[in-house]
């Protein structure tokens, strides 16, 4: 992934999900995963594909479950409609 890729990917998540945080970390050794983090907290991978000319990037975002809030938790803090 290319420098210009990963500023224009970091710019598009932090433009779309509203979290300046998020920040892409391109690992020094070719092959790994690149990842997506919020502050320290590891979100994903984001992968680069190329095909036939057309250029697409796909985000795979991994959910422990013990990070999960309790589900008494989770109603308390969801928004209200």
């Amino acid at each position: 992934m290319t420098p210009s890729d990963v500023a224009r990917l970091e710019a598009y998540l932090r433009s779309t999900l509203g979290n300046d945080r998020i920040r892409i970390e391109v690992p020094k050794g070719r092959g790994a995963s690149v990842e997506v983090r919020v502050g320290t907290e590891f979100l994903g991978t984001v992968h680069r594909d190329e095909e036939d000319g057309e250029v697409s990037f796909s985000l795979h975002i991994m959910i422990l479950e013990e990070d999960l809030p309790t589900l008494a938790a989770a109603k308390k803090a969801a928004p209200r409609h």
